[in-house]
């Protein structure tokens, strides 16, 4: 079984849920999808026993021994990558989209491409189980690419250790890595927060996961912060047939639980939250 854990917007508290349901119950394969930023290796300090090179794409490197100055690359480039600078052609990395043009009109053969190699996909064992995460260089690309990646090795880690939950922590927003993560899976979690916008990512995260054939169940996070608010997602929810699968206060133990590396279920077991998040996990497993 495949759970997916994302939110319309960044903050919510989805990274923080993520690890608490990966501590609330027995063993399973834990994939961080959010690959432009991943953070839960910080908090579960896996051991990292595979590590896998991502080619995220290309990029145009000149040899200046073949290149005679013509600039011939600089008035074709549409993404303006190429300029001149103390009468010399230079390629901005940044700007570059890989796209080979250059390297095919350069009269001097003096452009080539040179793959994008510095993004990595890395799994290993974590203390409740299997862990999977990518981690993807800056300024390079295709992160929806790294996710499917990311996706698959879990899947096989589940197959080989019988491992029957992979529980996958995605981005924020409703981009291309969150399509990727929510793709196919048996269950989606949206974690938001009682705010104006947390509302109004939460209805285009929503919109999203319905056009894939699932129908999300919402977490309010942090719900006590803004009753009101909190009130009319919930009244939302309801008008447009989205269950509700929990609603938690704001704890502050939550985030010193980060710090010191452990999920607030390992921090603080006895808590409040720490038992509402059991409560939570147990009815999302048990409804597939």
């Amino acid at each position: 079984m495949e759970i997916a854990i994302i939110s319309g917007k960044g903050g919510t508290g989805k990274s923080s849920l993520s690890a608490a349901f990966a501590t609330a119950g027995n063993e399973i394969v834990l994939a961080d999808c959010d690959v432009d930023a991943a953070n839960l290796y910080l908090i579960f300090n896996p051991v990292n026993e595979d590590e896998q090179v991502y080619i995220a794409g290309h990029k145009a490197i000149i040899d200046y021994d073949l290149c005679s100055g013509c600039r011939y690359c600089v008035d074709f480039c549409r993404f303006d990558a190429i300029g001149v600078a103390n009468d010399k052609v230079v390629i901005d990395e940044i700007s570059c989209d890989g796209c080979f043009l250059c390297s095919r009109i350069c009269p001097e053969n003096a452009i080539s491409m040179i793959p994008n190699d510095k993004s990595r996909m890395f799994s290993g064992s974590f203390r409740k189980g299997k862990m999977v995460y990518g981690r993807l260089a800056p300024g390079e690309e295709n992160s929806g690419k790294l996710v499917n990646m990311v996706r698959e090795k879990a899947r096989m880690i589940s197959s080989e250790n019988n491992l029957d939950i992979i529980l996958l922590d995605g981005p924020a927003g409703i981009g291309c890595p969150v399509i990727s993560t929510i793709t196919g899976v048996d269950r989606v979690i949206l974690v938001t927060e009682p705010t104006v916008s947390g509302l109004s990512d939460m209805q285009r995260a929503v919109d999203v996961v319905l056009k894939f054939g699932r129908k999300p169940s919402v977490i309010v996070n942090k719900a006590d912060i803004n009753e009101q608010m909190t009130g009319k997602i919930i009244e939302w929810c309801h008008e447009n047939n989205i269950g509700i699968a929990g609603i938690l206060p704001f704890e502050k133990k939550i985030a010193e639980a980060m710090i010191r590396g452990l999920s607030i279920i390992e921090y603080e077991p006895e808590c409040s939250v720490s038992i509402e998040i059991r409560k939570i996990w147990n009815n999302i497993i048990k409804s597939n």
